[in-house]
């Protein structure tokens, strides 16, 4: 059978099209080998290429754009187009395509955010075409429309020559999001115009596309057999209205409150938090990361960033009730009795739950593990999940038997090898069961997990999730293949408005040169994982793809950092610049009498003694063993076992010491002999303010450059290696956190892989203004007040008078003395700014949700802060103090969230 593939696309001189597909004449799937078509008509750009394939399979191909050196400069928007070729009387087939271009803003509606939430069709037409005969005079088109955006009672319709002809014809959606049609029609009507519509069934009426009249022409030139369909593949259905924007509600799983849950949110509230999204016409729901983070079982566990594995949930979101009741009464009664009174509590009690959920668990697993490991659904899952499952029960047994997530304190598993696994995985060992439990959790929290998935994709609403930037030191991950990460580094974040000293993750970074070797394997694998649960996802610290805040493993502050990877300056490229390069003086702790004595005070002489060398008169470097931040932190103590007066002394000691390892002006790169980068606010420093203003001035110039300007060509290529790879895994919706000191490349290569970006009103991507406008915001974005990163809305506003004001005048545009608290009006204000934005998704906390009302928001805003990014020891441990059950009856607060929806076109149809 004969194909012949037609589609315009003007191209540039040196540039062709070339078809790639599945079969050997497309090159098998390899672009090098793709087949070039020939350009037919110029003016409009019109390539043609026919081929001669056996009758009978699936054809898969899509177009591609080729330089004059064979090179692909960029290639169709998503997967490979199909083609069931099926005999017939049909000798050929003639395919009119229209190009899919990868950086239409409208390529975010085909995510599965939006095809299998937003639009899920409730029902597809799975009839089949009914049998047209072609005659002399008659031939067969196929129209197909890709379109997603498309209600449940709705339906996409065709009319043929509509200046004619009225009549409606309701395309198939069986191939949903391709709608499609066939039709016979007389050759004279070559050329045919057609017009597509939406079909409401609800209103009983026909909404128009905007476009002028489509028309299909097949010249002489293009035939290619007497008896031949035609395959109209058209894309873009341009609806009448704006571009679809929907609103969204943040809250982390914890956070959440039913009254079936124990003292935590879990997995089984979100259905709850569905059902009121549905009331107030939210149509997604964010959440932070929820990945087991158990390291201690304290507190300091509440981290949810911190993860012990990628793959794995974390056993406190799990609902007990669900898994069954205790045989043990005593037990039981107690257990209820925690949850009682864990659920009478204002915030989560992370260290109490855990522990009554972990010797419930170990209860009911002992109670039911016969049964457990004969269920077929969990030995499904056990043989689809065991790469990961096995070594993370592993890793949290040793954990438990060590008293320590440290792997290299665990002896001879402290570098496991696939019989460590076997050794441990042991059924018949006497400690099975401690291994086991662990796969028991997992297959419980999977399926709670996935039941409110799949409620959230039933009732039109997104599950989003959250990926980390960076992995736990201590965890599975490492554990088990340390070679993709650089296990001597810390990632973090240079320092900000919110951060002097910058930030210290503590995460390893990524050797991403070992992951391209594999193309980036755990990766895909851990997005592919979360694709599970998830048809949205939050790319935390997006900016560690283009390049990432690293700090040796021998300092503590985020301020010791520099970024990697990065274009280094030489020794020889800094004596260039005439400002006298000086390895001691620019690179070593400037350290000077007067310098310690206003970080010291009447303790000057007592730390010169124990831990400074005075090199010459009035001019010191510090000892050995106290010449950087680590060995600081680890030789002088400031913890609780210490006695107060020597804590409070040790206390000032250590942070000025700390300050004065960080005097330097330039850091020397650990991997590289004698090249370096500008320490990140050099200029804050004495060793800079106390130079020449000449050498200031050439100082400041090589910080500038290489801060702004020398690496951003190399981060754009660095970030365009990764991200496409990793977008194309899974068809969820990709969200970055653009926050910080973001490259000028990086919107641009958001942009072109239609991910959104984040907009903070108080943290605007311009430098030279203090606040963001909503109406300024791009399409391709999230717009939000805040987040869990900072305060809410109504902390903010009592954070500081002045800028409030100015906030006040200059953003809400109102006129005298802006109100001490944030009323509830000036809440509603601020978030239909945000309503009214042309970001495609406007998303709220939900504590800045309830700020406009009164009687529902809480009394003290401080209480509904989440997590401050400057405080390392931050307790996650906001709860939400109404239950769901509850705020879903508060009809009037639902329906004014409703209704401001509808206003802002956020809650249309089209």
């Amino acid at each position: 059978m004969k194909i012949q593939f037609n589609i315009n696309y003007k191209t540039q001189y040196g540039q062709v099209l070339k078809v790639v597909g599945n079969t050997s004449l497309l090159g098998g799937y390899k672009n090098k080998k793709a087949k070039t078509m020939l350009l037919k008509n110029k003016e409009k750009g019109g390539w043609s290429l026919t081929i001669d394939i056996p009758e009978g399979g699936e054809l898969k191909y899509k177009y591609i754009l080729c330089d004059s050196f064979n090179s692909v400069n960029f290639d169709e928007f998503g997967d490979y187009r199909s083609l069931i070729i099926q005999g017939s009387e049909n000798k050929a087939i003639i395919l009119n395509d229209s190009w899919k271009s990868v950086t239409d803003k409208k390529n975010v509606l085909f995510s599965s955010a939006f095809t299998k939430a937003v639009f899920k069709p409730q029902k597809l037409d799975k009839s089949k075409f009914k049998s047209l005969k072609i005659t002399d005079n008659k031939k067969i088109v196929q129209f197909n429309l890709r379109v997603s955006r498309v209600s449940s009672h709705h339906k996409v319709g065709i009319i043929i020559n509509p200046e004619k002809d009225k009549k409606v014809l309701l395309l198939n959606n069986k191939n949903y999001p391709l709608w499609s049609k066939e039709i016979s029609i007389a050759k004279s009507n070559f050329s045919t115009k057609y017009k597509y519509c939406i079909y409401d069934s609800k209103q009983k009426k026909i909404v128009l596309e905007e476009y002028a009249l489509r028309e299909l022409k097949l010249s002489d030139a293009f035939r290619v057999s007497d008896n031949y369909m035609i395959i109209k593949n058209d894309e873009d259905f341009k609806f009448p209205r704006y571009p679809w924007k929907g609103g969204g509600v943040a809250i982390p799983v914890f956070s959440l409150r039913t009254k079936k849950s124990l003292g935590v949110g879990e997995f089984a509230d979100i259905k709850l938090l569905v059902d009121w999204a549905k009331k107030t016409g939210l149509k997604l729901v964010q959440i932070l990361p929820i990945n087991d983070t158990t390291v201690n079982y304290r507190w300091t566990d509440s981290y949810p960033y911190a993860a012990i594995s990628v793959f794995a949930l974390h056993p406190i979101y799990i609902n007990l009730e669900k898994i069954g009741k205790l045989n043990s009464k005593l037990i039981q009664e107690i257990t209820d009795e925690q949850k009682k009174l864990l659920n009478k509590k204002d915030f989560v009690d992370y260290e109490k739950v855990m522990q009554v959920k972990t010797r419930f668990l170990k209860q009911i697993f002992l109670q039911q593990k016969d049964a457990f490991f004969n269920d077929t659904e969990f030995k499904k899952y056990f043989t689809k999940n065991k790469d990961w499952l096995v070594p993370y029960a592993s890793f949290s047994f040793l954990r438990d038997l060590y008293g320590t997530a440290d792997f290299e304190k665990w002896g001879r598993f402290k570098k496991p090898t696939d019989k460590t696994f076997e050794e441990l995985n042991n059924s018949k060992s006497e400690y099975y069961n401690d291994i086991a439990v662990h796969y028991f959790i997992q297959f419980h929290l999977h399926k709670q997990l996935l039941e409110a998935t799949n409620y959230a994709r039933k009732n039109g609403v997104i599950l989003k999730g959250d990926i980390p930037i960076g992995i736990f030191r201590n965890s599975v991950d490492a554990w088990t293949q340390p070679e993709l990460y650089n296990m001597n580094s810390q990632a973090g974040a240079p320092p900000d408005d919110f951060a002097e000293n910058g930030q210290n993750w503590k995460f390893p970074t990524y050797n991403w040169g070992v992951m391209a070797q594999n193309n980036y394997k755990w990766w895909k694998k851990r997005l592919t994982k979360l694709s599970a649960y998830f048809d949205a996802y939050r790319i935390d610290h997006i900016l560690g793809f283009f390049r990432i805040w690293e700090i040796p493993k021998s300092q503590t502050q985020g301020i010791m950092g520099r970024f990697n990877p990065a274009i280094t300056l030489t020794v020889n490229e800094l004596k260039d610049k005439n400002f006298g390069f000086d390895l001691f003086r620019h690179c070593r702790p400037y350290i000077r009498e007067h310098i310690l004595d206003s970080l010291f005070g009447s303790l000057k002489n007592a730390v010169k003694q124990d831990f400074l060398i005075e090199s010459s008169k009035g001019q010191f470097h510090l000892k050995d063993d106290y010449n950087t931040q680590s060995k600081i932190e680890q030789k002088i103590l400031t913890n609780l076992q210490v006695p107060p007066d020597e804590r409070y002394r040790n206390k000032i000691i250590k942070k000025g010491l700390t300050y004065l390892v960080s005097e330097v002006l330039f850091l020397e790169d650990e991997n590289k002999t004698n090249e370096f980068h500008p320490r990140h606010s050099l200029f804050k420093t004495h060793s800079f303010n106390e130079l020449d203003e000449s050498s200031k001035h050439k100082i400041m110039e090589i910080y500038n450059d290489y801060f702004y300007y020398r690496n951003e060509d190399f981060w754009q290529k660095e970030a365009m290696r990764k991200l496409p790879e990793l977008k194309e895994t899974t068809d969820m919706l990709v969200c970055g956190e653009d926050l910080g000191m973001v490259p000028s490349c990086v919107p641009e290569v958001m942009n072109n892989l239609n991910m959104l970006s984040l907009e903070v009103q108080r943290m605007p991507k311009n430098p030279k203004i203090e606040f963001g406008h909503p109406v300024n915001y791009p399409y391709l974005s999230v717009a939000t007040p805040s987040s869990h990163d900072t305060s809410t809305i109504r902390e903010w506003w009592e954070e500081d008078t002045n800028r409030t004001q100015r906030f006040y005048t200059q953003i809400l545009g109102e006129q005298g003395g802006s109100p001490y608290f944030c009323e509830t009006w000036v809440a509603e204000a601020i978030i239909n700014q945000h309503n009214y934005s042309p970001s495609i998704w406007a998303i709220y906390p939900i504590q800045d949700l309830l700020a406009m009302d009164d009687k529902l928001r809480r009394q003290n805003p401080k209480d509904e802060r989440i997590n401050v990014p400057a405080n390392p020891e931050n307790f996650w441990k906001y709860r939400l103090h109404l239950n769901l059950e509850d705020l879903i009856k508060e009809t009037d607060f639902n329906n004014k969230i409703k209704e401001m929806m509808k206003k802002s076109g956020r809650l249309n149809d089209y």
